[in-house]
């Protein structure tokens, strides 16, 4: 477990991703993955309002709502620790403060519960005053109906500017921060942005850590090359991709998991990372996320992926 600074949160060292509930996930199914998570111990669950407003018939909320009826069913809140954004719901978009209210309202009765633990500003918005955004943020934690705030998709510069103004006029500052991080995408979080995390003191749970799936080596079948996510995974394939794939596959054969397992290890150990982010549409899929959580991987694993997948 990992401790949120200046709460008393505890997170666990996997988080789900909640992306695919109610999308390729239907609600029972959801609902079986959730149970498994936390029967095995973990406890951290990350979602947005805007999930699922890019499917076909979907208008956003589609997540949040599943994790709503799952967590009023178990009766089972105080164990999990929620995380959810604002900023890019179609009809919540920006972070102004009277779209900050109105969306946090929504997202709670959507989740059926009185507070959130962890909110995310989603993207950054540059068309509003930072002292706006935070001023609106800080209200709801001292409403209690937040308990501490993070930024998503953030620039190095914008994360240093927001924790001083937070600083200076006793705002609730952001205590985490999401990005996109994993083998295959490496230079737009190290260097600069991770310096920033470490000074700043920032907790950070990467998304994408599997790549769109391609880490998991399963998009070298062409059987599987169709799926909507294929698509997306087939940005990774070309010479530098196969070297990765082939990097993990032995760590994976070394170790007698899979490499999607090694995919998360890695990232999990990076300078940072406190927990990365990994979603599951099945019960079937989880014990490979699960993996993760007491593989330890070493210096000279370590130092193979990452030469590997040097950008």
């Amino acid at each position: 477990m990992t401790l949120l600074p200046t709460t008393d949160i505890d997170v666990s060292a996997l988080c789900l991703g909640g992306n695919v509930f109610g999308w390729t996930s239907d609600e029972a199914q959801s609902h079986q993955v959730l149970d498994a998570f936390v029967d095995a111990g973990q406890n951290f669950v990350d979602t947005a309002d805007v999930y699922s407003a890019w499917a076909p018939g979907h208008t956003g909320g589609e997540s949040e709502t599943v994790l709503g009826t799952w967590l009023a069913s178990r009766g089972n809140r105080e164990r999990v620790v929620i995380a959810t954004k604002v900023a890019q719901h179609p009809d919540a978009q920006g972070l102004s403060q009277p779209t900050i209210t109105r969306a946090c309202e929504a997202s709670l009765r959507r989740l059926q519960t009185d507070h959130i633990d962890l909110y995310y500003a989603h993207v950054d918005d540059l068309d509003t005053p930072q002292e706006e955004t935070l001023a609106a943020f800080d209200a709801l934690v001292r409403d209690g109906k937040v308990r501490a705030i993070a930024a998503s998709n953030f620039s190095a510069e914008r994360l240093r500017s927001a924790q001083g103004i937070s600083e200076r006029q006793g705002l609730a500052r952001y205590v985490a921060v999401q990005d996109r991080y994993n083998l295959m995408a490496r230079s737009g979080y190290e260097g600069e942005y991770a310096v920033a995390v470490a000074e700043l003191g920032l907790l950070s749970f990467p998304y994408s850590g599997l790549a769109t799936g391609f880490l998991t080596g399963k998009y070298r079948d062409p059987a599987t090359r169709d799926s909507p996510r294929a698509q997306a995974a087939r940005a990774h394939q070309g010479e530098r991709g196969e070297r990765v794939l082939e990097a993990v596959a032995v760590v994976a054969d070394a170790h007698g998991v899979t490499m999607t397992a090694v995919s998360l290890a890695w990232l999990a150990a990076q300078p940072t990372v406190s927990a990365p982010i990994a979603s599951a549409r099945t019960v079937e899929q989880l014990p490979d996320l699960l993996a993760m959580v007491d593989l330890q991987l070493t210096p000279h694993e370590l130092a193979q992926l990452a030469d590997a997948s040097a950008p």
